[in-house]
C-alpha cells in the first residue's frame, strides 16, 4: 500500500504519513524542507546549502547519511534514484498548494474561501534562521504580498468594497510600512462610501511612517488619495489633499 504524505511548512514543520505525525531529527527535517521548496537537488548542492561550514567531503557524507536514514526509516518519501535527490511526486506540501491556488498575475473571480486569512496568517518555517531558509522566507513574503494586493485590486475593479478592504488590510498587516497595500485599503474604503475611514487610514499610515523611519508618504500616494476622495466627499477634500502632519513633522 502506497503511503500518503503531507508536509506542512507554514506555521511550523510537520510531516504526516497517512494522517499520522512523523517525528524526525533536524537534519532530516532540513533536507526534506530543501527538497520541498527547491525541487530535485544535486547532492553537492544540498551539501553546500545545509552544511556550508563543512568541507566538501564532510558535507557529502552528511548528505549521504541523511538520505540513507530517510530511505530506511520512511520508504516512499524520497523518489528513486541516487542523484538528484527529490521527494516523491505524491507528497503534498502546504506552501506549494497555496502558491498554486493564487496566481498574482491572473487573479480570477473564483478563490478559495478564507484565502486572505491563509495568505496572511502563515509564515514559512518560523524560527528557522539558516541563510537558505531566510531567502525562501523572503520569497514567500513577496508572494503573499503580491497575491493579497492582486486580490484587493481585482475586487476593487469588480466593485466589491468589503472583500477588497479585507485583502488590503491583510497585506498591510504583513508590511505595515509599504505604501501599496495602504493605497488599496484607502481606495476600498472610499468605494465603500467611508471617506472618514480613508482619511483616518492615511493619517495612521503617515504617523507610523514618520515614527518608524522619519519619512512622509510619497507625493504620488498623497495625490492618489486626494484624487479618489475629492469626487465623492468634497467636505473632506481639503483634509485629503494635505492631511495633517504627524506631530513633529514640518
Amino acid at each position: 500500500m502506497v503511503s500518503k504524505w503531507e508536509l506542512r511548512l507554514l506555521g511550523c514543520w510537520q510531516l504526516f504519513r497517512d494522517g499520522s505525525p512523523v517525528t524526525l531529527g533536524i537534519r532530516q527535517q532540513r533536507l526534506i524542507a530543501v527538497l520541498a521548496l527547491s525541487g530535485p537537488c544535486a547532492r553537492p548542492y544540498i551539501g553546500g546549502l545545509l552544511w556550508p561550514e563543512s568541507s566538501q567531503s564532510q558535507a557529502a557524507g552528511s548528505v549521504r547519511a541523511a538520505v540513507f536514514k530517510l530511505r530506511h526509516e520512511l520508504p516512499g518519501l524520497l523518489a528513486e534514484g541516487a542523484d538528484p535527490v527529490s521527494l516523491c511526486e505524491g507528497v503534498r506540501v502546504d506552501a506549494l498548494e497555496l502558491r498554486r491556488s493564487v496566481d498574482p498575475e491572473s487573479v480570477g473571480a473564483v478563490l478559495a474561501p478564507g484565502i486572505e486569512d491563509r495568505l496572511a496568517g502563515h509564515e514559512l518555517l518560523p524560527g528557522w534562521y539558516d541563510d537558505w531558509v531566510i531567502f525562501q522566507q523572503e520569497r514567500w513574503q513577496g508572494f503573499r504580498m503580491a497575491a493579497l494586493e492582486a486580490i484587493a485590486r481585482h475586487r476593487l475593479e469588480a466593485g466589491h468594497a468589503g472583500s477588497a478592504i479585507t485583502a488590503a488590510e491583510r497585506a498591510a498587516e504583513i508590511e505595515p510600512l509599504r505604501e501599496s497595500p495602504q493605497a488599496l485599503l484607502i481606495r476600498a474604503q472610499i468605494l465603500a462610501g467611508d471617506a472618514a475611514a480613508a482619511v483616518r487610514s492615511h493619517e495612521r499610515f503617515r504617523n507610523l511612517l514618520w515614527e518608524e523611519m522619519g519619512l512622509k508618504p510619497s507625493a504620488q500616494f498623497r495625490e492618489a488619495l486626494g484624487a479618489h476622495l475629492a469626487p465623492r466627499h468634497a467636505e473632506l477634500s481639503s483634509a485629503s489633499a494635505e492631511i495633517r502632519q504627524p506631530v513633529g513633522v514640518r
